[in-house]
């Protein structure tokens, strides 16, 4: 039976045993989590070692922690159906637009709190940090009003419906791999890489590809206030004829950690070539001053 390699947390074994009901069976090995709290690379250190220390054939990680470099030996073996890669609002408001001013919001997220500032200014954000469940707990303890979490995390551990509305794409870009799942083997394990790339989904990937191009190029890390979100738009009908795929959409965010100052932009490339896609939503990010905004965004953290 195929080894499993995954982080502890509730959500990590959830994510997992569904990737094993997709393999038709699996044996999950878990490992901790080493590191500090803003450590990113703790999240996938663990499942990494074990893969090339032989203790299991594919590793499972969160696309959006995975950072834009890997340990030489592992590589991407697939990336399953996408989950919605959409930032939830848990708590007070029933649209964004209804939220009381000056509401308590927890996150420990620069992205969150970058693009919360800068569409609502009065709200008081706070550090947020822990699993799934701590979050929530601390929600309804009263710590906060609010909190914002991903609607594919919850999903994963059938709570999606405390979700009080989905945060709309204009006022919050998903982090670059948010909903995504990717699958990790090592590189001369043929039949591990194999089995993977039979789960897995072409959109997911090449959006997944789009957005880890945009992240390597402007060098982001777990303290860069940055969102990029690409997705496959089969287009009209005629369109999706000729190409037979249809286009690929990239959309980022940069900004600063207080929200006073941003940069949203969007272009729409070839979907068969999506790191080229990404790599031009970079250059125009950078054109327009991303790389100083970025760096006054470290300082200010």
């Amino acid at each position: 039976m195929i080894r499993i390699a995954t982080r502890n947390s509730a959500l990590a074994k959830a994510q997992a045993s569904q990737v094993a009901e997709l393999l038709g069976g699996g044996e999950l090995v878990e490992v901790s989590s080493d590191g500090e709290v803003g450590d990113k690379a703790r999240f996938v250190r663990g499942v990494e070692q074990a893969l090339l220390a032989g203790e299991a054939e594919i590793g499972v990680h969160s696309a959006k922690d995975l950072p834009a470099t890997m340990p030489d030996g592992l590589a991407i073996a697939a990336v399953p159906v996408r989950e919605d890669p959409a930032d939830v609002w848990i708590g007070v408001g029933t649209s964004f637009d209804e939220v009381p001013e000056g509401a308590r919001v927890g996150t420990a997220s620069p992205r969150r709190r970058a693009q919360l500032l800068a569409a609502r200014p009065d709200l008081a954000i706070g550090e947020l940090h822990g699993n799934v469940d701590t979050r929530l707990r601390k929600l309804a303890d009263g710590e906060f009003d609010a909190i914002v979490l991903a609607a594919a995390g919850l999903r994963r551990l059938g709570r999606e419906d405390e979700a009080s509305f989905a945060l709309p794409a204009e006022t919050m870009t998903p982090a670059a791999g948010q909903g995504a799942l990717v699958l990790q083997a090592r590189t001369d394990d043929e039949a591990s890489l194999g089995s993977a790339a039979a789960i897995g989904d072409a959109t997911a990937l090449r959006e997944l590809t789009a957005e880890r191009a945009v992240v390597a190029a402007l060098e982001a890390t777990c303290a860069t206030p940055i969102g990029v979100h690409a997705k496959v738009d089969a287009g009209q009908a005629g369109d999706e004829e000729r190409t037979g795929l249809g286009s690929l959409v990239v959309e980022a965010f940069v900004g600063l950690p207080d929200g006073s100052e941003w940069i949203r932009d969007r272009v729409e490339g070839d979907v068969e070539a999506p790191a080229e896609t990404g790599a031009v939503l970079a250059e125009r990010l950078l054109a327009a001053g991303a790389r100083e905004l970025l760096e006054r965004a470290e300082a200010m953290a």
